[in-house]
């Protein structure tokens, strides 16, 4: 069994339990996934799945991805790889559903946070600021100081600074699966999980669940 699939966020709702709790969740709208390629360790180093997302039509591939996509029988957008139980169990051409996964059972899920363009060092980094008085006019949201002077005579690489806030790869893990609605192609996920509508998501079994 492949470990994960793709999916993109739909949004967040609210769902009911049987003792009435409300329970936050994002619906994710999973699969259907194909495999495209089976990698094995005698021939590639490693044993993983390459699943595809998205069909598109074929003015959107180039030739080479279009044949390495003929096994599979579909043009596919979005190439990922995951591991499995048993790779060798799997074949070009074999379809993925949401059903992959199942009520209660964890999941970690990963995706490209929301851009938040050029931020200082309050917002980025959650800094005090400074002074709001004794003359202090312009530092309520400076950094303060950022390193020594004669020594080391320079700013330590890594400093937190302003700069480009978000739009870097997040994973949330061990959140739960609420519902699977298999023929909708729908997963409900307790909680947050990263990015924006309609971004692309790697769903796969929690590893610390």
């Amino acid at each position: 069994m492949v470990h994960g699939m793709l999916g993109r966020k739909v949004g967040m709702m609210q769902v009911f339990t049987e003792k009435g709790e409300v329970v936050p969740v994002t619906v994710i709208n999973a699969g259907p996934c194909v495999v495209t390629q089976v990698r094995v360790a005698e021939r590639d180093g490693y044993d993983a799945v390459q699943i595809g997302f998205e069909e598109v039509p074929a003015r959107k591939l180039t030739r080479p991805q279009q044949g390495h996509l003929k096994p599979a029988g579909v043009l596919l957008r979005i190439l990922r790889e995951f591991s499995a139980d048993h790779p060798q169990d799997h074949k070009p051409g074999d379809v993925i559903k949401a059903d992959l996964f199942q009520p209660g059972q964890k999941v970690d899920i990963a995706g490209n946070s929301k851009g938040r363009g050029f931020a200082g060092v309050v917002k980025r980094h959650g800094f005090r600021g400074g002074p709001k008085t004794h003359g202090q006019s312009d530092r309520h949201r400076a950094p303060g100081s950022i390193g020594a002077g004669t020594t080391p005579g320079r700013v330590w690489k890594g400093q937190k600074m302003a700069g480009r806030m978000g739009g870097k790869r997040v994973m949330v893990q061990n959140l739960e699966v609420v519902d699977v609605l298999p023929e909708k192609n729908l997963i409900l996920v307790k909680g947050s999980v990263p990015g924006a509508r309609n971004g692309l998501l790697q769903i796969r079994k929690a590893v610390k669940g």
